[in-house]
């Protein structure tokens, strides 16, 4: 009988492939081990002194004055620069009105200008009568009303880039049972009293410089005091619980959360970070208050975390899963070479391997000769 053809596959080694496997789960994405998140807290500290004078008027500035609130929270504002409106009290007063422009009427064929305020703070409540000697509207308010439109430059506090910082954090990684603090081994009392942050050369130190802070961040210190803004402080904690404890440490970095540095102020929908609160009084049984308009920089401490260690479910876990997913893939791959790609017949040579096989005729004069042996 004529030969026939036959047609085998050639099976890759699969080696390589669980090469790839192992590589991908057990290095780059550690499918060995499990993982935690911490539970945190944070304390904060300012310390330094700023000091003004403003029209001859000198003014000492400490921690109780220019940070906001003073409890020490993970979110707090340093005051960098300032509107004060000094001796206000409860009265009627003319409202204070940002611009002013002239329109023409006609009257009786002659014309006639007319003074018209086109932006009015509201500070108050109207009480229908009019200034004429400003032109204003008059308000039930504290008097006299606050006059912002000028933002005193340079900030009046820039003494508060050489503030001080301090930052206590303590993590849990409850899964785990491990309990970590910023204040690592070898930091203690006297490496704090003489250490100062810095990425190179003190990255443990938990004392921080605003300078520093804002520098790290990407902002120029003068033009974010100003007018305020946001930086974010970030505590990561990134461990690996197969080795010694001692080795998870803190790593901290900056980032500027409110604006962008590069950008023009005049393209900003509305620029700065501020808030207004006051100090009241009684003078010769009057209530009275202090208005201040604070400009100040905003930080938020934000701790991130992920914690690892060995344990032999998700290894098993990420194996088995491995393994379908290279079965998957090479029934998917078969489907496109075989198929799809131009030079599947390339493929289909490579991948198949063609035999002849002669199948013997048992009436032949060879094969009764085979049987008679």
């Amino acid at each position: 009988m004529p030969p026939r053809a036959s047609v085998s596959e050639v099976k890759p080694r699969g080696h390589k492939r669980w090469v790839l496997q192992l590589r991908w789960v057990f290095i780059y994405e550690k499918g060995y081990q499990s993982t935690d998140t911490a539970v945190s807290s944070v304390f904060t500290k300012m310390k330094g002194v700023g000091h003004t004078n403003v029209n001859g008027s000198e003014r000492v500035w400490d921690v109780s004055d220019y940070v906001f609130p003073p409890q020490g929270d993970s979110s707090f504002v340093v005051m960098t620069n300032y509107i004060l409106t000094e001796g206000q009290q409860m009265g009627k007063c003319p409202e204070d009105c940002l611009s002013k422009w002239v329109i023409v009427q006609q009257l009786n064929g002659r014309k006639k200008k007319r003074t018209v305020n086109s932006a009015c703070v509201q500070f108050g409540q109207m009480t229908g009568v009019c200034v004429k000697a400003t032109n204003t509207c008059e308000v039930l308010a504290w008097c006299p009303v606050e006059n912002d439109r000028v933002i005193p430059t340079p900030p009046l506090l820039m003494s508060a880039e050489n503030y001080t910082l301090f930052i206590k954090n303590s993590v849990t990684f409850p899964i785990f049972g491990v309990t970590r603090s910023n204040l690592v081994e070898g930091v203690d009392a006297d490496y704090i009293n003489k250490c100062l942050y810095s990425p190179e050369d003190a990255p443990l130190c938990p004392i921080f410089k605003l300078g520093d802070i804002v520098k790290l961040s990407g902002f120029s210190f003068e033009t974010i005091a100003q007018v305020g803004g946001a930086i974010g402080i970030v505590v990561d904690w990134t461990c690996n619980f197969d080795v010694d404890v001692k080795h998870c440490k803190p790593k901290y970095n900056f980032h500027g959360l409110y604006g962008n540095p590069g950008e023009k102020d005049q393209t900003r929908a509305s620029v700065g970070y501020n808030f207004r609160y006051a100090k009241h009084y009684l003078e010769n049984s009057v209530e009275k208050r202090t208005l201040l308009k604070v400009f100040g920089i905003r930080f938020d401490i934000i701790v991130q975390s992920l914690a690892r260690k060995f344990d032999i479910i998700p290894t098993l876990t990420a194996i088995g899963s491995g393994v379908g997913i290279f079965g998957v893939a090479t029934v998917v791959c078969d489907l496109v070479l075989l198929y799809l790609l131009p030079k599947r017949e390339f493929y289909k040579n490579m991948k198949f391997k063609h035999t002849d096989t002669t199948i013997k005729d048992p009436d032949s004069e060879v094969a009764s000769i085979e049987m008679e042996k």
